[in-house]
């Protein structure tokens, strides 16, 4: 049975860089085992938000809780991964040296990493460009790379920024495919995007528009409290565009 408790607790939480306000006032719960999706344009407040939740920055006022502790934690740095909107891969390197570098870090060795990365690669289809070096990578390899380092440790909270773009509409659906299965595992993915097809892939979501939350609910009730066809409608009725 599926824990009651919140994976992901958001409370009140606002930023400020200098007199610019990225977010504003966001209270927000993410249940264990769901694919969460944070939509809206760029300048939103998605990456801000993703990145406080991974640990990497702080909230100005308000608080960021995963597994019911306070972020930043380094104690839950395992459980945790995250795929950034840049990739922070070593171009100097291999496919395979990136990931034996980043699974020693989680703690992965011998045959349990050989084994670990073997399936990440099968996962994102990059099993026969794991020697090459990543500098001849394509962009669209490189974010495929990117996840496979994020997968690599099994963590229960995977937290992805814009983890698709570049990568062409084919794989993009064998991704999301693979999604699927890891919530299917018990994982919690939360997924930045602004891709509306995407959108609709997801369990819940969250509309972000000026660093506020303009809507929250699972796809089919976003649509049917606006009486929209499409997400993309959904989002001009709360942020109020025009469709």
């Amino acid at each position: 049975m599926e824990s009651a408790e919140p994976c992901v607790s958001i409370r009140q939480v606002s930023k400020s860089f200098k007199s610019h306000q990225v977010l504003q006032n966001i209270t927000l719960d993410i249940m264990p085992g769901e694919i969460f999706g944070l939509l809206g344009p760029s300048g939103a407040g998605k990456t801000t938000l993703v990145k406080e939740l991974a640990g990497l920055d702080t909230p100005t006022s308000g608080e960021n809780y995963l597994f019911q502790e306070k972020m930043p934690s380094l104690s839950l740095i395992h459980r945790i991964g995250y795929m950034a909107q840049s990739d922070a891969l070593y171009e100097e390197l291999s496919a395979k040296e990136n990931l034996q570098f980043f699974s020693e870090l989680y703690g992965l060795k011998g045959k349990q990493q050989a084994q670990r990365i073997e399936e990440v690669m099968a996962l994102v289809q990059l099993s026969n460009d794991l020697t090459k070096l990543v500098s001849n990578y394509s962009g669209g390899m490189k974010r495929r790379l990117s996840l496979a380092i994020a997968l690599l440790h099994e963590p229960e909270l995977l937290i992805l920024d814009e983890p698709t773009v570049g990568i062409d509409p084919v794989l993009r659906k064998s991704i999301w495919q693979a999604f699927s299965d890891l919530k299917k595992q018990g994982t919690t993915l939360i997924v930045t995007t602004h891709v509306m097809d995407e959108a609709d892939k997801c369990d819940r979501l969250a509309l972000l528009r000026d660093g506020k939350l303009i809507a929250v609910g699972s796809p089919a009730e976003l649509k049917s409290q606006t009486n929209s066809t499409t997400i993309e409608e959904a989002f001009l009725v709360y942020g109020g565009g025009e469709a």
